[in-house]
Protein backbone atom coordinates (compact mmCIF):
# COMPACT_ATOMS: atom_id res chain seq x y z
CA UNK A 1 0.00 0.00 0.00
CA UNK A 2 1.57 3.38 -1.02
CA UNK A 3 2.16 6.00 1.67
CA UNK A 4 -0.46 8.19 0.07
CA UNK A 5 -3.09 5.46 0.46
CA UNK A 6 -2.09 4.97 4.10
CA UNK A 7 -2.67 8.66 4.72
CA UNK A 8 -6.15 8.32 3.28
CA UNK A 9 -6.74 5.36 5.59
CA UNK A 10 -5.63 7.38 8.59
CA UNK A 11 -7.92 10.23 7.67
CA UNK A 12 -10.79 7.83 8.23
CA UNK A 13 -9.40 6.54 11.52
CA UNK A 14 -8.49 9.98 12.77
CA UNK A 15 -5.12 11.62 13.12
CA UNK A 16 -2.66 9.41 15.02
CA UNK A 17 -1.24 10.55 18.33
CA UNK A 18 2.49 11.06 18.11
CA UNK A 19 4.42 8.38 19.98
CA UNK A 20 7.99 8.42 21.09
CA UNK A 21 9.90 10.05 18.25
CA UNK A 22 12.85 7.92 19.08
CA UNK A 23 16.34 9.04 18.39
CA UNK A 24 15.46 10.56 14.96
CA UNK A 25 14.20 14.12 14.77
CA UNK A 26 13.82 14.22 10.99
CA UNK A 27 13.94 12.07 7.90
CA UNK A 28 17.34 10.59 7.19
CA UNK A 29 18.16 10.89 3.47
CA UNK A 30 20.84 8.92 1.66
CA UNK A 31 21.25 10.10 -1.96
CA UNK A 32 23.00 6.98 -3.16
CA UNK A 33 22.46 7.47 -6.90
CA UNK A 34 22.40 10.95 -8.44
CA UNK A 35 22.21 11.44 -12.24
CA UNK A 36 24.94 13.52 -13.83
CA UNK A 37 22.36 15.81 -15.43
CA UNK A 38 19.57 17.18 -13.29
CA UNK A 39 17.38 19.61 -15.16
CA UNK A 40 14.86 19.98 -12.38
CA UNK A 41 14.42 19.18 -8.65
CA UNK A 42 11.18 18.36 -6.85
CA UNK A 43 9.63 21.36 -5.15
CA UNK A 44 6.52 21.84 -3.00
CA UNK A 45 3.42 21.63 -5.18
CA UNK A 46 5.11 19.51 -7.88
CA UNK A 47 3.47 16.40 -9.18
CA UNK A 48 5.79 13.38 -9.00
CA UNK A 49 5.72 9.82 -10.27
CA UNK A 50 7.95 7.40 -8.44
CA UNK A 51 8.61 3.79 -7.55
CA UNK A 52 9.42 2.62 -4.04
CA UNK A 53 10.00 -0.34 -1.77
CA UNK A 54 8.91 0.07 1.88
CA UNK A 55 10.48 -2.07 4.65
CA UNK A 56 10.96 -2.17 8.39
CA UNK A 57 14.33 -2.05 10.08
CA UNK A 58 14.62 -5.81 9.92
CA UNK A 59 14.14 -5.72 6.14
CA UNK A 60 10.64 -7.07 6.13
CA UNK A 61 8.68 -5.52 3.26
CA UNK A 62 5.37 -3.93 4.03
CA UNK A 63 4.62 -2.35 0.65
CA UNK A 64 6.05 -1.97 -2.87
CA UNK A 65 4.89 -0.17 -6.02
CA UNK A 66 6.98 -2.61 -8.04
CA UNK A 67 4.83 -5.50 -6.79
CA UNK A 68 1.74 -3.75 -8.07
CA UNK A 69 3.37 -3.03 -11.44
CA UNK A 70 2.41 0.65 -11.33
CA UNK A 71 4.16 3.81 -10.25
CA UNK A 72 2.81 6.08 -7.54
CA UNK A 73 1.76 9.59 -8.54
CA UNK A 74 0.94 12.49 -6.30
CA UNK A 75 1.51 16.14 -5.40
CA UNK A 76 4.27 16.93 -2.91
CA UNK A 77 3.54 19.12 0.13
CA UNK A 78 -0.26 19.19 0.13
CA UNK A 79 -0.85 16.55 2.80
CA UNK A 80 -1.57 13.64 0.54
CA UNK A 81 1.63 11.85 1.53
CA UNK A 82 3.04 11.09 4.95
CA UNK A 83 5.19 13.95 6.13
CA UNK A 84 8.37 11.91 5.94
CA UNK A 85 7.77 11.09 2.26
CA UNK A 86 6.91 14.71 1.50
CA UNK A 87 10.24 15.78 2.98
CA UNK A 88 12.19 12.89 1.48
CA UNK A 89 11.08 13.65 -2.09
CA UNK A 90 11.99 17.34 -2.00
CA UNK A 91 15.02 18.19 -4.11
CA UNK A 92 15.06 14.88 -5.96
CA UNK A 93 15.96 14.72 -9.66
CA UNK A 94 14.46 12.43 -12.25
CA UNK A 95 16.21 9.04 -11.97
CA UNK A 96 17.69 9.94 -8.60
CA UNK A 97 17.58 7.14 -6.01
CA UNK A 98 17.34 7.69 -2.29
CA UNK A 99 17.19 5.68 0.89
CA UNK A 100 14.80 7.33 3.34
CA UNK A 101 14.52 6.55 7.05
CA UNK A 102 11.23 7.97 8.33
CA UNK A 103 10.77 8.19 12.13
CA UNK A 104 7.31 7.29 13.49
CA UNK A 105 6.21 10.87 14.14
CA UNK A 106 6.77 11.62 10.46
CA UNK A 107 5.14 8.34 9.43
CA UNK A 108 2.13 6.63 10.96
CA UNK A 109 2.86 7.52 14.57
CA UNK A 110 1.69 5.57 17.63
CA UNK A 111 -1.35 4.18 15.83
CA UNK A 112 0.26 2.63 12.75
CA UNK A 113 -1.92 0.86 10.20
CA UNK A 114 -3.86 -2.11 11.45
CA UNK A 115 -2.50 -5.38 10.14
CA UNK A 116 0.20 -3.65 8.12
CA UNK A 117 2.31 -1.19 10.10
CA UNK A 118 2.68 -1.50 13.88
CA UNK A 119 2.55 1.56 16.16
CA UNK A 120 5.71 3.65 16.52
CA UNK A 121 7.32 1.96 13.53
CA UNK A 122 10.34 3.47 11.82
CA UNK A 123 9.92 3.09 8.07
CA UNK A 124 12.60 2.52 5.45
CA UNK A 125 11.96 3.52 1.84
CA UNK A 126 14.02 2.96 -1.31
CA UNK A 127 12.71 5.58 -3.78
CA UNK A 128 13.41 6.48 -7.44
CA UNK A 129 11.73 9.50 -9.05
CA UNK A 130 10.61 8.95 -12.64
CA UNK A 131 8.73 12.14 -13.48
CA UNK A 132 8.25 15.70 -12.21
CA UNK A 133 5.81 18.32 -13.45
CA UNK A 134 3.72 21.23 -12.31
CA UNK A 135 0.41 22.66 -13.44
CA UNK A 136 2.26 25.87 -14.29
CA UNK A 137 4.64 24.04 -16.65
CA UNK A 138 4.84 24.95 -20.30
CA UNK A 139 6.03 23.05 -23.31
CA UNK A 140 9.84 22.82 -23.38
CA UNK A 141 11.27 23.01 -26.88
CA UNK A 142 15.01 22.76 -27.52
CA UNK A 143 16.43 23.13 -31.04
CA UNK A 144 19.20 20.57 -31.44
CA UNK A 145 20.16 21.46 -35.03
CA UNK A 146 18.73 23.71 -37.70
CA UNK A 147 19.65 23.93 -41.42
CA UNK A 148 21.44 27.07 -42.56
CA UNK A 149 18.80 27.61 -45.22
CA UNK A 150 15.26 27.76 -43.94
CA UNK A 151 12.88 29.44 -46.38
CA UNK A 152 9.75 28.36 -44.57
CA UNK A 153 8.61 27.01 -41.21
CA UNK A 154 5.70 24.82 -40.10
CA UNK A 155 2.35 26.53 -39.55
CA UNK A 156 -1.05 25.26 -38.51
CA UNK A 157 -2.80 23.21 -41.24
CA UNK A 158 0.54 22.12 -42.74
CA UNK A 159 1.07 18.43 -43.43
CA UNK A 160 4.30 17.17 -41.84
CA UNK A 161 6.44 14.08 -42.22
CA UNK A 162 8.78 13.47 -39.32
CA UNK A 163 10.80 10.84 -37.52
CA UNK A 164 10.77 10.63 -33.75
CA UNK A 165 11.94 8.74 -30.71
CA UNK A 166 9.48 8.95 -27.82
CA UNK A 167 10.57 8.35 -24.22
CA UNK A 168 9.24 8.98 -20.75
CA UNK A 169 11.03 11.59 -18.68
CA UNK A 170 13.24 8.90 -17.10
CA UNK A 171 14.39 7.79 -20.57
CA UNK A 172 12.15 4.74 -20.91
CA UNK A 173 11.31 4.42 -24.62
CA UNK A 174 7.68 3.94 -25.56
CA UNK A 175 7.63 4.44 -29.34
CA UNK A 176 9.80 5.23 -32.35
CA UNK A 177 9.06 5.87 -36.01
CA UNK A 178 12.53 4.57 -36.87
CA UNK A 179 11.56 1.09 -35.67
CA UNK A 180 8.69 1.16 -38.17
CA UNK A 181 11.01 2.34 -40.94
CA UNK A 182 8.47 5.01 -41.81
CA UNK A 183 7.91 8.64 -40.97
CA UNK A 184 4.90 9.78 -38.99
CA UNK A 185 2.71 11.78 -41.37
CA UNK A 186 -0.07 14.09 -40.22
CA UNK A 187 -1.57 17.56 -40.24
CA UNK A 188 -0.54 20.10 -37.60
CA UNK A 189 -3.05 22.09 -35.56
CA UNK A 190 -6.12 20.15 -36.63
CA UNK A 191 -6.48 17.84 -33.63
CA UNK A 192 -4.75 14.79 -35.07
CA UNK A 193 -1.89 15.10 -32.58
CA UNK A 194 -1.65 15.57 -28.83
CA UNK A 195 -1.68 19.27 -27.98
CA UNK A 196 1.96 19.37 -26.99
CA UNK A 197 3.15 17.94 -30.28
CA UNK A 198 0.85 20.26 -32.23
CA UNK A 199 2.56 23.17 -30.50
CA UNK A 200 6.07 21.71 -30.54
CA UNK A 201 6.20 21.27 -34.30
CA UNK A 202 5.26 24.88 -35.08
CA UNK A 203 8.10 26.96 -36.49
CA UNK A 204 10.25 23.99 -37.50
CA UNK A 205 12.28 23.92 -40.70
CA UNK A 206 12.61 20.86 -42.90
CA UNK A 207 15.71 19.07 -41.64
CA UNK A 208 15.51 20.61 -38.16
CA UNK A 209 15.94 18.47 -35.03
CA UNK A 210 14.18 19.31 -31.79
CA UNK A 211 13.72 17.94 -28.31
CA UNK A 212 10.14 18.48 -27.13
CA UNK A 213 9.22 17.84 -23.48
CA UNK A 214 5.46 17.67 -23.02
CA UNK A 215 3.78 17.79 -19.59
CA UNK A 216 0.96 15.27 -19.06
CA UNK A 217 -1.86 17.81 -19.39
CA UNK A 218 -0.65 18.49 -22.97
CA UNK A 219 -0.17 14.77 -23.64
CA UNK A 220 -2.27 11.79 -22.47
CA UNK A 221 -3.11 13.13 -19.00
CA UNK A 222 -4.69 10.98 -16.30
CA UNK A 223 -5.54 8.10 -18.61
CA UNK A 224 -2.14 7.53 -20.18
CA UNK A 225 -2.03 5.46 -23.33
CA UNK A 226 -2.25 1.71 -23.34
CA UNK A 227 0.47 -0.09 -21.46
CA UNK A 228 3.35 2.04 -22.69
CA UNK A 229 2.47 5.51 -21.35
CA UNK A 230 1.45 5.62 -17.67
CA UNK A 231 -1.12 8.10 -16.38
CA UNK A 232 0.22 11.58 -15.63
CA UNK A 233 3.41 10.95 -17.64
CA UNK A 234 5.58 13.66 -19.12
CA UNK A 235 6.76 12.75 -22.62
CA UNK A 236 10.04 13.52 -24.36
CA UNK A 237 10.16 13.48 -28.16
CA UNK A 238 13.32 13.74 -30.21
CA UNK A 239 11.99 14.92 -33.57
CA UNK A 240 13.53 15.20 -37.03
CA UNK A 241 11.28 17.03 -39.47
CA UNK A 242 11.78 15.35 -42.85
CA UNK A 243 9.51 17.61 -44.91
CA UNK A 244 6.23 19.46 -44.85
CA UNK A 245 3.80 21.14 -47.18
CA UNK A 246 0.38 22.70 -47.28
CA UNK A 247 -2.45 21.35 -49.43
CA UNK A 248 -2.70 24.82 -50.95
CA UNK A 249 0.96 24.85 -52.03
CA UNK A 250 1.92 25.24 -55.65
CA UNK A 251 5.24 24.46 -57.28
CA UNK A 252 8.19 26.43 -55.90
CA UNK A 253 10.86 27.45 -58.41
CA UNK A 254 14.44 28.43 -57.79
CA UNK A 255 16.37 29.73 -60.80
CA UNK A 256 19.89 28.47 -60.21
CA UNK A 257 21.43 29.53 -63.52
CA UNK A 258 19.78 31.36 -66.41
CA UNK A 259 21.74 32.04 -69.62
CA UNK A 260 22.25 35.73 -70.44
CA UNK A 261 20.83 35.14 -73.89
CA UNK A 262 17.41 33.51 -73.78
CA UNK A 263 15.62 34.11 -77.07
CA UNK A 264 12.83 31.69 -76.35
CA UNK A 265 11.15 30.05 -73.36
CA UNK A 266 9.37 26.71 -73.32
CA UNK A 267 5.56 26.67 -73.39
CA UNK A 268 2.85 24.01 -73.35
CA UNK A 269 3.23 21.67 -76.32
CA UNK A 270 7.01 22.03 -76.53
CA UNK A 271 9.18 18.93 -76.41
CA UNK A 272 11.92 19.26 -73.81
CA UNK A 273 15.12 17.29 -73.31
CA UNK A 274 16.61 17.72 -69.85
CA UNK A 275 18.83 16.11 -67.26
CA UNK A 276 17.74 15.94 -63.64
CA UNK A 277 18.54 14.75 -60.16
CA UNK A 278 15.45 13.92 -58.09
CA UNK A 279 15.80 14.02 -54.31
CA UNK A 280 13.66 14.07 -51.22
CA UNK A 281 13.87 17.15 -49.01
CA UNK A 282 16.47 15.46 -46.80
CA UNK A 283 18.73 15.00 -49.83
CA UNK A 284 18.01 11.31 -50.46
CA UNK A 285 18.43 10.66 -54.19
CA UNK A 286 15.53 8.71 -55.68
CA UNK A 287 16.27 9.07 -59.39
CA UNK A 288 18.72 10.65 -61.82
CA UNK A 289 18.89 10.87 -65.59
CA UNK A 290 22.67 11.26 -65.29
CA UNK A 291 22.93 7.73 -63.90
CA UNK A 292 21.35 6.47 -67.14
CA UNK A 293 23.54 8.74 -69.28
CA UNK A 294 20.41 9.80 -71.14
CA UNK A 295 18.23 12.89 -70.99
CA UNK A 296 14.58 12.69 -70.03
CA UNK A 297 12.59 13.65 -73.13
CA UNK A 298 8.94 14.66 -73.01
CA UNK A 299 6.25 17.12 -73.97
CA UNK A 300 5.32 19.63 -71.28
CA UNK A 301 1.83 20.70 -70.35
CA UNK A 302 0.33 17.57 -71.90
CA UNK A 303 0.03 15.32 -68.85
CA UNK A 304 2.90 12.99 -69.74
CA UNK A 305 4.74 13.86 -66.52
CA UNK A 306 3.62 14.66 -62.97
CA UNK A 307 1.66 17.94 -62.77
CA UNK A 308 4.36 19.63 -60.73
CA UNK A 309 6.97 19.10 -63.44
CA UNK A 310 4.48 20.06 -66.16
CA UNK A 311 4.19 23.39 -64.35
CA UNK A 312 7.82 23.63 -63.25
CA UNK A 313 9.27 23.38 -66.76
CA UNK A 314 7.12 26.17 -68.16
CA UNK A 315 9.24 29.13 -69.23
CA UNK A 316 12.63 27.41 -69.15
CA UNK A 317 15.47 28.54 -71.41
CA UNK A 318 17.90 26.29 -73.23
CA UNK A 319 20.86 25.82 -70.89
CA UNK A 320 18.95 26.92 -67.79
CA UNK A 321 19.47 25.19 -64.46
CA UNK A 322 16.38 25.26 -62.29
CA UNK A 323 15.25 23.73 -59.00
CA UNK A 324 11.62 22.59 -58.93
CA UNK A 325 10.09 21.83 -55.53
CA UNK A 326 6.93 19.78 -55.96
CA UNK A 327 4.37 19.17 -53.18
CA UNK A 328 2.95 15.64 -53.05
CA UNK A 329 -0.50 16.56 -54.38
CA UNK A 330 1.29 17.64 -57.59
CA UNK A 331 3.57 14.59 -57.56
CA UNK A 332 2.84 11.04 -56.38
CA UNK A 333 0.35 11.85 -53.61
CA UNK A 334 -0.32 9.77 -50.52
CA UNK A 335 0.78 6.50 -52.13
CA UNK A 336 4.23 7.58 -53.29
CA UNK A 337 5.97 5.61 -56.03
CA UNK A 338 7.86 2.36 -55.73
CA UNK A 339 10.16 1.88 -52.79
CA UNK A 340 12.07 5.14 -53.21
CA UNK A 341 9.37 7.83 -53.02
CA UNK A 342 7.38 7.66 -49.77
CA UNK A 343 3.74 8.63 -49.60
CA UNK A 344 3.08 12.36 -49.18
CA UNK A 345 6.71 13.21 -49.96
CA UNK A 346 7.81 16.63 -51.20
CA UNK A 347 10.12 16.16 -54.20
CA UNK A 348 13.01 18.32 -55.39
CA UNK A 349 14.16 18.21 -59.01
CA UNK A 350 17.38 19.93 -60.05
CA UNK A 351 17.04 20.17 -63.83
CA UNK A 352 19.38 21.22 -66.63
CA UNK A 353 17.62 22.05 -69.89
CA UNK A 354 19.56 20.65 -72.84
CA UNK A 355 17.16 21.80 -75.57
CA UNK A 356 13.52 22.06 -76.54
CA UNK A 357 11.49 22.51 -79.69
CA UNK A 358 7.96 22.48 -81.00
CA UNK A 359 6.79 20.01 -83.66
CA UNK A 360 5.73 23.02 -85.76
CA UNK A 361 9.18 24.67 -85.65
CA UNK A 362 10.89 25.49 -88.97
CA UNK A 363 14.65 25.75 -89.41
CA UNK A 364 15.93 28.86 -87.68
CA UNK A 365 18.40 30.69 -89.91
CA UNK A 366 20.76 33.44 -88.77
CA UNK A 367 22.96 35.06 -91.41
CA UNK A 368 26.33 35.81 -89.84
CA UNK A 369 28.02 37.16 -92.99
CA UNK A 370 26.83 37.75 -96.56
CA UNK A 371 29.23 39.00 -99.27
CA UNK A 372 28.42 42.22 -101.09
CA UNK A 373 27.19 41.92 -104.63
CA UNK A 374 25.58 38.55 -104.06
CA UNK A 375 23.57 37.95 -107.23
CA UNK A 376 23.65 34.16 -107.51
CA UNK A 377 22.18 32.04 -104.74
CA UNK A 378 21.73 28.33 -104.29
CA UNK A 379 18.65 26.45 -105.47
CA UNK A 380 17.45 22.87 -105.40
CA UNK A 381 19.54 20.59 -107.62
CA UNK A 382 22.60 22.86 -107.31
CA UNK A 383 25.87 21.22 -106.38
CA UNK A 384 27.43 22.91 -103.36
CA UNK A 385 30.62 22.65 -101.35
CA UNK A 386 30.46 23.87 -97.79
CA UNK A 387 32.17 23.72 -94.44
CA UNK A 388 30.21 23.10 -91.26
CA UNK A 389 30.46 22.57 -87.52
CA UNK A 390 27.61 20.63 -85.92
CA UNK A 391 26.85 20.65 -82.19
CA UNK A 392 24.05 20.18 -79.70
CA UNK A 393 22.52 23.27 -78.16
CA UNK A 394 24.46 22.71 -74.93
CA UNK A 395 27.68 23.08 -76.94
CA UNK A 396 28.51 19.39 -77.26
CA UNK A 397 30.51 19.07 -80.48
CA UNK A 398 29.28 16.34 -82.83
CA UNK A 399 30.82 16.68 -86.33
CA UNK A 400 32.89 19.08 -88.38
CA UNK A 401 33.93 19.16 -92.04
CA UNK A 402 37.19 20.73 -90.86
CA UNK A 403 38.19 17.29 -89.60
CA UNK A 404 38.55 16.23 -93.25
CA UNK A 405 40.78 17.36 -96.12
CA UNK A 406 38.07 19.05 -98.14
CA UNK A 407 34.61 20.59 -97.75
CA UNK A 408 31.40 18.62 -97.71
CA UNK A 409 29.79 18.19 -101.16
CA UNK A 410 26.14 17.61 -101.93
CA UNK A 411 23.50 18.15 -104.57
CA UNK A 412 20.68 20.04 -102.89
CA UNK A 413 17.24 18.48 -102.95
CA UNK A 414 18.45 14.91 -103.42
CA UNK A 415 17.81 13.72 -99.84
CA UNK A 416 21.52 13.27 -99.24
CA UNK A 417 21.52 15.48 -96.13
CA UNK A 418 18.90 16.03 -93.43
CA UNK A 419 15.98 18.19 -94.48
CA UNK A 420 16.81 21.01 -92.11
CA UNK A 421 20.37 21.37 -93.36
CA UNK A 422 19.19 21.21 -96.99
CA UNK A 423 16.73 24.05 -96.29
CA UNK A 424 19.38 26.06 -94.51
CA UNK A 425 21.74 25.85 -97.49
CA UNK A 426 19.19 27.25 -99.94
CA UNK A 427 19.41 30.89 -101.15
CA UNK A 428 23.01 31.20 -100.02
CA UNK A 429 25.82 32.98 -101.80
CA UNK A 430 29.32 31.58 -102.12
CA UNK A 431 31.24 32.89 -99.10
CA UNK A 432 28.12 33.38 -96.98
CA UNK A 433 28.11 32.14 -93.37
CA UNK A 434 25.02 31.08 -91.42
CA UNK A 435 23.97 29.56 -88.13
CA UNK A 436 21.17 27.01 -88.48
CA UNK A 437 19.02 25.65 -85.65
CA UNK A 438 17.47 22.41 -86.86
CA UNK A 439 14.60 20.82 -84.89
CA UNK A 440 14.65 17.01 -84.73
CA UNK A 441 11.69 16.50 -87.08
CA UNK A 442 13.88 18.18 -89.73
CA UNK A 443 16.99 16.45 -88.42
CA UNK A 444 17.48 12.92 -87.18
CA UNK A 445 14.08 12.51 -85.49
CA UNK A 446 13.23 10.56 -82.37
CA UNK A 447 15.73 7.82 -83.10
CA UNK A 448 18.73 10.06 -83.62
CA UNK A 449 21.78 8.84 -85.52
CA UNK A 450 25.27 7.67 -84.72
CA UNK A 451 26.55 10.23 -82.26
CA UNK A 452 23.27 12.19 -82.31
CA UNK A 453 20.79 11.68 -79.44
CA UNK A 454 17.16 11.03 -80.25
CA UNK A 455 14.95 14.16 -80.53
CA UNK A 456 18.00 16.42 -80.40
CA UNK A 457 17.95 19.98 -81.73
CA UNK A 458 21.10 20.57 -83.81
CA UNK A 459 23.14 23.71 -84.34
CA UNK A 460 25.09 24.09 -87.58
CA UNK A 461 27.65 26.76 -88.39
CA UNK A 462 27.87 26.64 -92.19
CA UNK A 463 30.01 28.46 -94.77
CA UNK A 464 29.24 28.04 -98.47
CA UNK A 465 32.51 27.53 -100.33
CA UNK A 466 31.22 27.14 -103.89
CA UNK A 467 28.09 26.47 -105.91
CA UNK A 468 27.57 24.90 -109.32
CA UNK A 469 24.30 25.26 -111.14
CA UNK A 470 22.42 21.99 -111.13
CA UNK A 471 20.21 20.17 -113.57
CA UNK A 472 16.52 19.25 -113.23
CA UNK A 473 15.59 16.15 -111.30
CA UNK A 474 16.12 12.99 -113.34
CA UNK A 475 18.68 14.60 -115.68
CA UNK A 476 22.39 13.88 -115.85
CA UNK A 477 23.08 16.39 -118.62
CA UNK A 478 21.17 19.30 -120.15
CA UNK A 479 21.70 21.32 -123.32
CA UNK A 480 22.06 25.07 -123.06
CA UNK A 481 20.29 25.39 -126.37
CA UNK A 482 18.67 23.05 -128.85
CA UNK A 483 20.50 19.73 -129.24
CA UNK A 484 22.03 18.99 -132.67
CA UNK A 485 19.50 17.75 -135.24
CA UNK A 486 21.84 14.94 -136.30
CA UNK A 487 22.99 14.07 -132.79
CA UNK A 488 23.87 10.42 -133.47
CA UNK A 489 26.01 11.25 -136.55
CA UNK A 490 27.97 13.90 -134.61
CA UNK A 491 28.47 11.57 -131.68
CA UNK A 492 29.71 8.76 -133.98
CA UNK A 493 33.14 10.29 -134.38
CA UNK A 494 34.67 7.53 -136.59
CA UNK A 495 31.44 7.04 -138.56
CA UNK A 496 31.35 3.28 -138.04
CA UNK A 497 27.64 3.18 -137.12
CA UNK A 498 28.15 2.54 -133.41
CA UNK A 499 29.25 4.56 -130.42
CA UNK A 500 31.47 2.92 -127.80
CA UNK A 501 32.00 4.42 -124.33
CA UNK A 502 35.18 6.27 -125.35
CA UNK A 503 33.46 8.11 -128.23
CA UNK A 504 30.45 8.94 -126.04
CA UNK A 505 32.66 10.35 -123.28
CA UNK A 506 34.77 12.40 -125.69
CA UNK A 507 31.66 13.91 -127.31
CA UNK A 508 30.03 14.90 -123.98
CA UNK A 509 33.24 16.45 -122.68
CA UNK A 510 33.51 18.51 -125.87
CA UNK A 511 29.96 19.83 -125.46
CA UNK A 512 30.71 20.86 -121.88
CA UNK A 513 34.01 22.48 -122.85
CA UNK A 514 32.35 24.47 -125.64
CA UNK A 515 29.54 25.62 -123.29
CA UNK A 516 26.83 23.87 -125.25
CA UNK A 517 25.62 21.84 -122.26
CA UNK A 518 26.45 20.89 -118.67
CA UNK A 519 26.65 17.75 -116.65
CA UNK A 520 24.89 17.17 -113.40
CA UNK A 521 27.37 18.69 -110.89
CA UNK A 522 29.42 16.09 -109.13
CA UNK A 523 32.81 15.54 -107.57
CA UNK A 524 33.24 12.72 -110.12
CA UNK A 525 32.11 13.79 -113.65
CA UNK A 526 33.56 10.61 -115.16
CA UNK A 527 31.04 8.58 -113.15
CA UNK A 528 28.20 10.82 -114.34
CA UNK A 529 29.22 10.24 -117.99
CA UNK A 530 29.56 6.51 -117.34
CA UNK A 531 26.03 6.47 -115.91
CA UNK A 532 24.75 8.33 -118.97
CA UNK A 533 26.37 5.77 -121.29
CA UNK A 534 24.95 2.87 -119.28
CA UNK A 535 21.46 4.36 -119.55
CA UNK A 536 21.75 4.67 -123.36
CA UNK A 537 23.34 1.24 -123.89
CA UNK A 538 20.00 -0.50 -123.58
CA UNK A 539 21.22 -4.03 -124.24
CA UNK A 540 24.42 -3.51 -122.27
CA UNK A 541 26.66 -4.68 -125.16
CA UNK A 542 29.20 -1.88 -124.69
CA UNK A 543 28.03 0.32 -127.57
CA UNK A 544 25.13 2.57 -128.45
CA UNK A 545 23.22 2.16 -131.71
CA UNK A 546 21.04 4.76 -133.38
CA UNK A 547 17.97 2.87 -132.25
CA UNK A 548 19.11 2.99 -128.61
CA UNK A 549 20.00 6.69 -128.43
CA UNK A 550 17.14 8.84 -127.10
CA UNK A 551 16.88 12.31 -125.60
CA UNK A 552 15.52 12.62 -122.05
CA UNK A 553 12.63 14.74 -123.31
CA UNK A 554 11.67 11.99 -125.76
CA UNK A 555 11.92 9.36 -123.02
CA UNK A 556 9.66 11.39 -120.75
CA UNK A 557 7.03 11.34 -123.47
CA UNK A 558 7.44 7.62 -123.99
CA UNK A 559 7.90 6.97 -120.23
CA UNK A 560 10.71 4.59 -121.03
CA UNK A 561 13.99 5.62 -119.39
CA UNK A 562 15.96 8.51 -117.91
CA UNK A 563 18.77 9.94 -120.02
CA UNK A 564 20.01 13.00 -121.92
Amino acid sequence: MPPGRLVLLLSVLGAPALGDPGPLEDVVIDRYSIPKICLREVQMGDFVRYHYNGTFKDGKKFDSSYDRGATVAGVVGVGRLITGMDRGLLGMCVNERRHLIVPPHLGYGSIGVAGLIPPDATLYFDVVVLDIWNKKDKLQVTTLSRPERCNRTVENSDFVRYHYNGTLLDGTPFDSSYSKDSTYDTYVGTGWLIKGMDQGLLGMCAGEKRSIIIPPFLAYGEKGYGTVIPPQASLVFSVLLVDFHNPKDGVFLEHLEVPESCKRRAVTGDFVRYHYNGTLVDGTLFDSSYSRNHTYDTYIGKGYIIPGMDQGLQGVCVGERRRVVVPPHLAYGENGAGDKIPGSAVLIFDVHIIDFHNPADPVEIETVYRPEGCNVTTRDRDFVRYHYNCSLLDGTRLFSSHDYEKPQEVTLGTNKVIEGLNSGLLNMCAGERRVLIVPPHLGHGESGARGVPGSAVLRFEVELVSVEEGVPEGYLFIWHGEPPANLYEQMDLNKDGEIPAEEFSAFIKTQVAEGKGRLMPSSDPEKVIADMFKNQDRNQDGKITSEELKLKSDEDQEKIHEEL
